[in-house]
C-alpha cells in the first residue's frame, strides 16, 4: 500500500539493546543462525499453513533507519555514536531461508532461517515472529473452515472485526492462501488480487419503505448479480417472497437468473431446507443460498451433517481473528554461531520443559512422499547439506521415543527450505497469490485424513536425521 510506515523500528526494545552489546563488545559481525519455529498447533490441529513470507520480504528489502529512527534511538541515551552511525549506514546482508507459503507445517522444525551478522538477524526478530505468525495462524484457520465446508465455496466477512487494518487486509489474503474464495475486503482485492466480493447490508433494505422496494432497486441495478438479503423481517413470510416476486418481475424479462438469497440469522439448517424447495418450486433451482453469521468449522460441520441447503458461507470474526486459538506460538531462536574459520558451532536452549528444548545447528527441512499415493509420509529435520537419497531406504525414528522406527521405501523427497535472501540480496520470487492458494490446496490433499481431523489428530512424524540427533543430544548431555 501507498506511504507505508517504515517499520525498521517494530522490534523489541532488547533487540537494539542487545544488538547495540554485541557491536560494542566487538562481536556484532560474528556469523549467527536463527530459526523460527512453532511448538504447538492452532486448536490442537494436526497442521498448520505457513504464509507472509511476501510481507516478510517486502520488510527486508526496505530494512532502513531513517534520521527520525536515529533521533529516536539518541534520544534513549543507551546507545554508543558508533552503532547509530552504523545504523544509519545500515545495510542489510544476511541469509534467509524460508519454507513457501502455503506449505503446512509442523512443530519443532523450522520454518524461517537467518544467517548473517548477530548485530542485524538480532534485531528483526519481531517482524519475521509478527508477519509469519499472524497470516499463519488466519491461513490455518481459514483452511479448517474450509475442509468443514466439503468443497461449498467460503468467503472471508471479518474486516470490521480484525484487529486493526493490517489484520483485516492481510488477514484477507492469507485466508485467501488458506482456501478462501473471496474477501469483503476491497483494498486486500486491489492490493493483493483477493476476489473483493459483497451484496447488501440490512440498511439497503430498512432505507426503502418496503423490502419489495429494496430488492426491485437492487435487482434493476446488478441484474447480472443478484443476490439478496432476505432475514431483514422474515425469512419465509416475507424475505423469500418478496425476493421470489422480484426475480420474476425484474430478472426474468431480462432474460436473467438470480445469483443467490442470502440468511445472516436464525435456525441456519432449518431455514435453508425450507427455501431450497420454495425456491426450486417457485423455478430457481440454480438459486444459490448463502449462509452467514458468527460461523465456524463447527457450525459448518454440523450444518451440513443435518441437511442444510447451503451453496455458499460467508464466514467473519471467528475467522479473521482465530476466535477459538489467537495466539500463533511461532519463536524466534539462536541455533549456531560461527568460528573465526567458519565452522559452524551449534548452539542449544535446554530447559526443565522439553517442549523448551531447542534442536541445534544449521538445518534444512525435506519432506518424504510415497511414490505409490503421493501422501506425505513424514518431515525429517537435518543438518544443512545432508542429502536423503530416495534410492534407499530411510529409517525414520521418533526423536524422544527413539526405539519407535520406521523403514520407508518407495518414495519421493522435497527439501522444504527455500532461499529468499543471499547477502541481503532477495533471490526468490514469491508465487502469485492464486498458484498460492492452489499449492496449498494440492500440499494438503497429500496429507493423510488421520491428520486432517479436527478432534485428536493423528501425529505426523517429524524427526531428526541420526547426524542432527547425535548433536543434539551430545549438547544435552554436555549441559546436564
Amino acid at each position: 500500500m501507498k506511504d507505508k510506515l517504515n517499520l525498521t523500528l517494530l522490534t523489541d526494545f532488547y533487540e537494539f539493546t542487545m544488538s547495540h552489546g554485541f557491536f560494542e563488545e566487538g562481536v556484532g559481525d560474528r556469523i549467527a543462525y536463527f530459526d523460527m519455529f512453532f511448538r504447538t498447533i492452532p486448536e490442537g490441529g494436526g497442521f498448520a499453513i505457513m504464509a507472509g513470507i511476501e510481507q516478510l520480504i517486502d520488510y527486508l528489502k526496505n530494512l532502513e533507519f531513517t534520521d527520525d529512527d536515529i533521533e529516536y534511538l539518541r534520544s534513549k541515551k543507551l546507545f554508543s555514536e558508533q552503532y547509530l552511525e552504523y545504523l544509519a549506514n545500515f545495510k542489510f546482508v544476511c541469509d534467509v531461508w524460508a519454507i513457501p507459503e502455503g506449505t503446512p507445517i509442523f512443530p519443532h522444525e523450522p520454518i524461517v532461517v537467518v544467517r548473517g551478522p548477530v548485530a542485524q538477524a538480532q534485531f528483526i526478530e519481531t517482524m519475521i515472529l509478527l508477519t509469519i505468525n499472524h497470516q499463519s495462524l488466519i491461513a490455518t484457520k481459514a483452511n479448517r473452515i474450509v475442509r468443514a465446508a466439503e468443497g461449498i465455496p467460503v468467503m472471508e466477512f471479518g474486516s470490521r472485526r480484525a484487529q486493526g487494518p493490517d489484520a483485516a487486509v492481510l488477514g484477507a489474503r492469507a485466508a485467501y492462501i488458506g482456501g478462501c474464495v473471496g474477501t469483503a475486503c476491497a483494498i486486500a482485492d486491489r492490493e493483493y488480487g483477493v476476489p473483493a466480493m459483497g451484496t447488501m447490508a440490512h440498511s439497503w433494505v430498512q432505507m426503502f419503505d418496503t423490502e419489495y422496494e429494496a430488492f426491485k432497486v437492487y435487482a434493476r441495478q446488478y441484474p447480472d448479480s443478484c443476490t439478496l438479503l432476505i432475514d431483514t423481517y422474515n425469512v419465509l413470510k416475507s424475505g423469500l417472497p418478496n425476493a421470489i416476486k422480484v426475480f420474476d418481475e425484474v430478472l426474468k424479462p431480462l432474460g436473467k437468473r438470480p445469483k443467490g438469497v442470502r440468511i445472516d440469522s436464525g435456525d441456519i439448517t432449518y431455514l435453508s431446507k425450507k427455501c431450497r424447495k420454495i425456491l426450486d418450486d417457485a423455478g430457481y433451482p440454480d438459486c444459490g443460498i448463502c449462509a452467514s453469521n458468527s460461523l465456524d468449522e463447527y457450525i459448518i460441520r454440523d450444518t451440513l451433517r443435518q441437511g442444510a441447503e447451503i451453496t455458499s458461507f460467508g464466514v467473519g470474526e471467528r475467522l479473521i481473528t482465530s476466535k477459538a486459538a489467537p495466539i500463533f506460538g511461532g519463536v524466534y531462536k539462536l541455533a549456531a554461531v560461527e568460528d573465526s574459520e567458519g565452522n559452524v558451532i551449534p548452539r542449544i536452549k535446554v530447559s526443565e520443559n522439553v517442549a523448551k528444548i531447542t534442536t541445534p545447528g544449521f538445518k534444512q527441512v525435506y519432506r518424504l512422499y510415497s511414490k505409490e499415493s503421493g501422501a506425505a509420509i513424514a518431515d525429517v529435520v537435518t543438518l544443512f547439506g545432508e542429502v536423503i537419497d530416495n534410492e534407499k531406504p530411510y529409517e525414520l525414528f521418533n526423536p524422544e521415543h527413539t526405539w519407535k522406527k520406521k523403514t520407508v521405501t518407495d518414495y519421493y523427497v522435497r527439501p522444504l527450505l527455500k532461499q529468499i535472501f543471499k547477502g541481503g540480496e532477495c533471490v526468490y520470487e514469491n508465487p502469485d497469490i492464486h498458484v498460492l492458494r492452489e499449492y496449498c490446496r494440492l500440499e494438503v490433499e497429500k496429507l493423510w485424513d488421520e491428520v486432517k481431523r479436527f478432534e485428536n489428530p493423528h501425529e505426523y512424524y517429524v524427526d531428526l536425521s541420526r547426524s542432527l540427533w547425535q548433536m543434539k543430544y551430545e549438547l544435552l548431555e554436555k549441559f546436564q
